[in-house]
């Protein structure tokens, strides 16, 4: 079995995983997510292999991650701050490389 923190991925996972946080990593704000629009588009998502699952959304013209997390069974769902799609792939990236959670 290969340690969720690891940067290696299963032979059977499909989707990126996230690294390890690396120091001085940048603080994401989670807020609670609302539902604000009647479609969003999730537009690239992280391996479900691992305890928290990130996706990069789009709904009305703007750009945010959602994170979706199961502690102790209970589904917690939380968004970061919506913005342009230039700020918000900026933050998926630092997120994927550890720089951000």
């Amino acid at each position: 079995m290969v340690d969720p923190q690891s940067r290696e991925a299963r032979v059977d996972c499909v989707g990126k995983h996230v690294y390890q946080v690396v120091g001085g990593y940048g603080s994401i704000d989670w807020l609670p997510a609302v539902p604000r629009t009647e479609r969003v588009k999730v537009r690239d998502y992280t391996c479900d292999c691992r305890p928290i699952v990130y996706e990069l959304c789009q709904a009305g013209g703007l750009r945010f991650i959602r994170r979706i997390s199961r502690p102790n069974g209970r589904l917690v769902v939380e968004e970061s701050r919506w913005s342009t799609a230039a700020v918000i792939d900026t933050l998926w990236g630092e997120l994927l490389r550890g720089e951000a959670r």
